[in-house]
């Protein structure tokens, strides 16, 4: 059995200096004896009793219950990141792979563009994730279509793409030598037509020349002011200047505007004298809304 008892140390004796180099002994640096430190191993054996008792061995451990609080929370941590790992492969599956892609866009909204024409413009799209694709994305395809005011898409799992165009609207003719082109009110280009028939709309004709751009943009803005069914009454529209708009109506008579301001007020007016019964004895050849507290009839 090994011995449980620690050694001892004891202080050797001082010894007189009897000279620097003595064999039984090293010296201090002053010529004194250095004090000699020697060990030994406490004796044992069954009738020696051991300096030190030992510390009774702890047979039985005790386990106490893990803390309910505790509990919960390690429950509550494991469930939150196991639904984050769920959700972000979820969100993989559907942004990185082919199992969302593009197939088919369908079109809604569409008057002087044809549903073919825009599914051609955005056929790049086709392919790329549904969650990928955005209002931006859709807009810079059809930006080359003029015809396109704004355009908002929906994503429609698992394949389509739900496109809704809202197109500008035309506001005139413009007759440019022996074609017409369709104008907003804003002066944009729409669409070429040769049946002047075929929609009802006015013709703004500059005659051998060409209308300056503000005479332009004040007889598209008149035209934009007026209602749906005063346009549809309109066979051409004029002006000397920016300041002298004339329209005139298919019936014959003369529109006298003026310059483009106050112009919804004047189109108010102007739809107000028109829903008035005609008089065959005196019948109306000239509405003068240029002031339109004021107007004029004769």
């Amino acid at each position: 059995m090994p011995s449980t008892r620690r050694p001892t140390y004891k202080a050797g004796a001082r010894r007189p200096p009897d000279g620097p180099n003595r064999a039984d002994g090293p010296n201090r640096a002053d010529g004194t004896p250095a004090d000699v430190i020697s060990a030994s191993k406490a004796a044992t054996g069954p009738g020696v009793r051991s300096a030190a008792p030992r510390a009774p061995e702890q047979d039985n451990i005790l386990s106490f219950p893990e803390p309910k609080a505790k509990r919960r929370k390690r429950i509550v941590l494991g469930t939150i990141g196991i639904i984050t790992a769920v959700v972000a492969a979820m969100i993989v599956v559907a942004v990185y792979t082919p199992v969302l892609a593009l197939r088919t866009v369908t079109v809604e909204g569409t008057r002087l563009l044809s549903a073919e024409q825009v599914q051609a413009a955005l056929a790049p799209l086709k392919g790329k994730p549904l969650p990928q694709i955005s209002d931006a994305d859709v807009s810079a395809l059809l930006q080359p279509l003029v015809q396109v005011k704004h355009v908002t898409a929906e994503a429609r799992p698992p394949g389509t793409l739900a496109v809704h165009i809202t197109e500008r609207v035309p506001v005139a003719k413009l007759k440019q030598g022996e074609g017409l082109q369709l104008v907003d009110v804003e002066g944009t280009p729409l669409s070429a037509t040769s049946d002047d028939a075929s929609v009802a709309l006015p013709v703004i004709d500059a005659g051998a020349g060409v209308l300056a751009p503000e005479v332009f943009h004040t007889v598209t803005a008149v035209l934009g002011a007026l209602p749906a069914d005063v346009l549809a009454k309109l066979s051409d529209a004029s002006a000397k200047s920016a300041d002298a708009v004339e329209l005139k109506l298919v019936d014959g008579q003369t529109i006298i505007w003026g310059n483009a301001g106050e112009k919804e007020l004047k189109a108010r007016v102007l739809a107000a004298l028109l829903k008035v019964p005609a008089d065959p004895k005196n019948p109306v050849r000239i509405y003068d809304v240029s002031v339109p507290r004021h107007p004029v009839t004769r």
